[in-house]
């Protein structure tokens, strides 16, 4: 009989700049051909998924912008920097930025600094054009999701 994959719980980040592009990282390791996917990571003992986003939105990126509202939840199961496949539990956070920025670096892990290779500000238009490139395949339908919220509600200076 085979074993259950271990659920691991992740907090992710969709951060948007002014300009209505997204943050991705480009990740790759052992486990599959590059991909292009969201700051965030696993939830540390007694931590909830919002304090999560929190905490791996300065780890990962060096920003300190609010963490917004809850866009989406999934499972998969696959294996990221690890030897063995987990049952993945994310739940996707949006974070706006005043400005596209520079990622930092000074608070990546050993593992983030050998998985993480690139960084990139990205239109829907340019993810609509490289659909197979990311990791999960509905980043494209998040970020729609995203710009369209943003639209609905009132702007900040209202």
């Amino acid at each position: 009989m085979t074993a259950k994959p271990e659920p691991r719980c992740s907090a992710r980040l969709i951060i948007l700049d002014q300009e209505g592009r997204l943050l991705l990282f480009r990740y790759q390791d052992e486990h599959k051909p590059a991909f292009w996917s969201t700051a965030g990571g696993e939830l540390q003992a007694e931590e909830e998924y919002r304090d999560a986003a929190r905490r791996e939105l300065q780890e990962e990126t060096g920003f300190k912008f609010e963490i917004g509202p809850l866009l989406h939840e999934r499972e998969d199961i696959y294996a990221v920097a690890r030897s063995q496949p987990a049952r993945w539990v994310e739940h996707y956070f949006l974070v706006e930025c005043d400005r596209a920025g520079v990622p930092s670096r000074a608070n990546w892990t050993d593992e983030e600094r050998t998985t993480i290779q690139d960084w990139k500000w990205w239109t829907l238009a340019e993810m609509r054009e490289q659909p197979k490139s990311f990791l999960p395949e509905c980043l494209p339908e998040l970020l729609e999701r995203a710009l369209g919220w943003t639209r609905k509600r009132p702007s900040r200076g209202a």
